[in-house]
């Protein structure tokens, strides 16, 4: 496969540059392996070598992950769609949305006019936002002395709303009540839950909440881009402790777990030789539920840890149960329709059911959306639909 060739070259370079630290790319059918490949470092202050088995933060990738999680309660009757979720979870029971901050500083608040649904909450449009693309956010933070979603504490989860339920699409914290909304109806924790009924069916045993000795062997230290483009490394490690399990960002994986993950959602809900969701409700996680919503630019307001998100700006994005879909095709190759997200320290995959092919590269750097992490990705990703190309002839005769 020349496109191999290609692909190993281009991320070799460019961790030899130390345009990037490190990374593993990983690309399959529903059925095989296409390309795996792991190059430059785990850590640049260190000698380990960058392996496919290494560890990453891989952050909102958790995001479909425990979306995939509260669709197998929606099949069984233990959640629903379109019910209120303040039935279940009570904070969520009257949500209040922020109108901005009175001449002293105050926030001012108002009850909103919808209910919040476990729908609104895996397509980012039940209001909730993230402090990073939102300044009145970070405001309403610091004046009220409520700690930041990354602490894993329970006070972190007690904002309001930007914005009316259902009126338009926002990104932020939604999914980690759907985490909670998890425990509320399986009686089990969010890391259990996800071990028992996830990971441990499609044979993802290098993936959880809590870093495991042996993972961490294998884990990926994290770094940042200055002002002047060079990488250093940082200190980072989430809560190991957490009151609650981050389902919009909690996990820890590896590019071969995940993309057993992604391999199921081709796969129509098999993997490993289960059947964890119902083809039906693959095809339903798959399909716009935002309506005539799109999905929007997001404007960093916290440069340390994130660039402005604007991906595919020439077409118009949608939102399923929980995946970024692509209404055109891309310049990569990647199908209209195709399933996308990715992690604030540069992690990103895609799922492209019309093609049978889904992609995994894992970095470890912030600022998110990084231009070098971007090239990386997008020289990936054009190299699999390129391989694909030259294969589908042979593969026909």
């Amino acid at each position: 496969m020349q496109s191999k060739a290609q692909i190993d070259q281009l991320l070799r370079q460019t961790s030899d540059a130390k345009e990037i630290p490190g990374v593993v790319a990983i690309a399959a059918t529903g059925k095989d392996v296409l390309y795996q490949g792991a190059f430059g470092k785990r850590d640049l202050s260190k000698p380990d070598p960058m392996t496919a088995d290494s560890v990453f933060w891989i952050a909102s990738m958790t995001k479909a992950v425990t979306s995939a999680g509260a669709m197998q309660l929606v099949e069984q009757g233990k959640l629903s769609l379109d019910e209120p979720i303040g039935k279940l979870l009570p904070d969520l029971a009257a949500p209040q949305v922020l109108e901005g901050f009175d001449a002293s500083g105050s926030p001012k608040l108002r009850p909103a006019k919808k209910p919040i649904t476990l729908r609104l909450l895996m397509t980012h449009t039940a209001g909730f936002c993230y402090d990073m693309w939102n300044g009145n956010m970070a405001t309403y933070l610091e004046k009220t002395g409520t700690p930041g979603i990354i602490t894993c504490l329970n006070a972190a989860l007690k904002t309001p709303v930007m914005t009316d339920p259902g009126t338009r699409w926002e990104y932020g914290t939604n999914i980690d009540f759907v985490g909670k909304a998890v425990e509320a109806a399986s009686g089990k924790k969010l890391d259990a839950y996800l071990r028992d009924n996830m990971f441990a069916p499609l044979g993802m045993t290098n993936t959880a909440f809590k870093i495991s000795d042996d993972m961490r062997k294998r884990l990926v230290g994290m770094h940042a881009r200055g002002e002047d483009g060079q990488l250093a490394p940082m200190p980072f490690e989430l809560e190991q402790n957490p009151e609650f399990h981050m389902g919009g960002g909690g996990l820890y994986s590896t590019a071969g777990d995940y993309i057993k993950f992604t391999q199921m959602i081709l796969n129509k809900g098999r993997g490993n030789g289960n059947q964890v969701l119902k083809a039906e409700t693959v095809a339903t996680m798959g399909q716009n539920h935002i309506g005539d919503l799109a999905m929007t630019k997001l404007i960093s307001v916290a440069p340390p840890y994130t660039n402005d998100v604007d991906l595919y700006p020439e077409q118009v994005k949608k939102w399923g149960l929980s995946f970024m879909i692509n209404t055109a095709k891309t310049a990569e190759g990647r199908s209209a329709g195709s399933l996308a997200w990715a992690g604030l320290a540069n992690t990103y995959f895609w799922i492209d059911p019309a093609r049978d092919v889904s992609g995994v590269i894992l970095m470890q750097l912030l600022p998110f959306a990084d231009a070098k992490c971007l090239q990386a990705f997008a020289g990936f990703e054009r190299g699999v639909y390129a391989g694909l190309d030259a294969g589908s002839g042979q593969r026909a005769a």
